[in-house]
């Protein structure tokens, strides 16, 4: 099921759309991204890789 172009509908439907697309969740200010929680995850993750690495290593898996 495609797209329907903006010619197939009405005026009061497109009035319809953009009051729905510019009120509630559509139009929610966003908080900038942050890089530092980005980076603390990648830590989080490497940490856990090592340790299961370990442990693996430890049990004579690896």
């Amino acid at each position: 099921m495609g797209m329907r172009n903006e010619d197939e509908y009405s005026e009061e439907d497109l009035a319809r759309i953009n009051e729905a697309l510019n009120s509630g969740v559509h139009s929610v200010e966003r908080k900038p991204f942050r890089f530092s929680l980005l980076f603390l995850w990648w830590i989080v993750v490497a940490a856990l890789g090592t340790a299961s690495w370990y442990l693996a290593k430890l049990s004579g898996v690896v």
